[in-house]
């Protein structure tokens, strides 16, 4: 099979192509394992973290990509959930121990054994994957491949900051960043929370301008004051000045929650600028969001079907895959990106 894979860690730049397409045998699902013949593969932030060394070290080398959607062509004795043919998704979970106080109470996202898709085991950068079946999910009919592939990480860890932001149907919720994930949240704020506005904080007047038309109330640079107060605030950018711009945004025993894996070491000076009583006083509180669930995965995918929430997308084919990471470090996204595959 044809792979897109990362040798090692690079500092990802203009002129660079971290990964190299190469052949690599099919892989062979054992123990409860589904074989997935790979129709399209989103391609996230998490990847440019990723491969200039901001997460976990990756296994290296490591096939990336983690919002895969494709169809079952194989499988290992004992998998009940799904049969051959059925269309299928993964996203960041590739496993969990499956028996620790958080696997038991649905946290599998929180397990010390945590292993990530296109990380710590070969993802969807390629034409097939395996993983469990219990980190699958079904994908409904209503998505095109490439629709569903977004959906997987970006929609699916918006959700669960959704969940986290403790929203009530009325109050104002806020958006730094307004790329992949956001976009996605945004549609499904107005769906759960019909009498609620949107503010959305981002650099970008073609975000701005993209925001706006998918609903927002007011879209504004990162700095500037909007003309109301947040409940909350959902934090999707890679820096730590909106972190802080966040907890100046929401009022009293609001609640800012940080959608990203990691934060950029340049930026960490930001933090200085932290001040208790204008920042931190009145019970205002900052929340992280760690991973997903399988739960996530499929509770949200269902939940914006029936929405009808449908994620921009543009479409390369495998071999662009390092076009589209730079692309996203550019910051020149408007919706998400996703490799297709024939």
């Amino acid at each position: 099979m044809k792979a897109m894979v990362l040798k090692r860690i690079v500092e990802l730049n203009q002129e660079s192509e971290p990964l190299v397409l190469k052949d690599y045998p099919v892989p062979e699902p054992i123990n409860g394992e589904i074989l997935i013949k790979v129709k399209a593969c989103g391609v996230c932030h998490t990847e440019l973290d990723e491969i200039e060394g901001r997460t976990r070290p990756p296994k290296l080398p490591v096939i990336p990509g983690h919002e895969i959607v494709g169809e079952v062509v194989g499988m290992s004795g004992g998998v009940t959930k799904f049969k051959k043919g059925d269309r299928v998704g993964v996203g960041w979970i590739y496993s969990a121990c499956g028996a620790c106080f958080f696997c038991n109470n649905g946290l599998e996202n929180l397990c010390s054994d945590f292993k990530a898709t296109g990380r710590d085991a070969d993802g969807g950068y390629a034409e097939y994957m395996k993983v469990n079946e219990h980190y699958a999910v079904k994908i409904p009919d209503a998505y095109e491949d490439s629709q569903a592939a977004p959906l997987l990480c970006a929609g699916a860890v918006g959700y669960r900051s959704l969940k986290l932001a403790r929203m009530v149907n009325g109050q104002n919720l806020g958006f730094m960043g307004f790329g992949a994930s956001a976009h996605l949240v945004l549609q499904l704020a107005k769906y759960l929370y019909p009498d609620s506005r949107f503010f959305v904080f981002a650099r970008s007047a073609s975000q701005r301008d993209f925001a706006k038309k998918l609903g927002a109330f007011w879209a504004g640079d990162i700095e500037d004051s909007p003309p109301e107060q947040c409940l909350s605030i959902i934090d999707t950018t890679p820096v730590y000045k909106t972190v802080l711009a966040g907890l100046l945004n929401i009022v009293p025993s609001g609640r800012v929650v940080v959608n990203a894996i990691s934060k950029e070491e340049f930026d960490k000076e930001s933090l200085m600028n932290l001040d208790y009583k204008n920042h931190l006083w009145m019970e205002k509180e900052l929340k992280s969001v760690a991973n997903v669930t399988p739960d996530d995965l499929q509770d949200f995918i269902n939940i914006a079907a029936k929405a009808g929430i449908f994620p921009t997308v543009e479409e390369y084919p495998l071999e662009k895959a390092n076009k589209a990471l730079i692309e996203i470090k550019n910051g020149s996204s408007i919706g998400a990106k996703v490799l297709t595959l024939a």
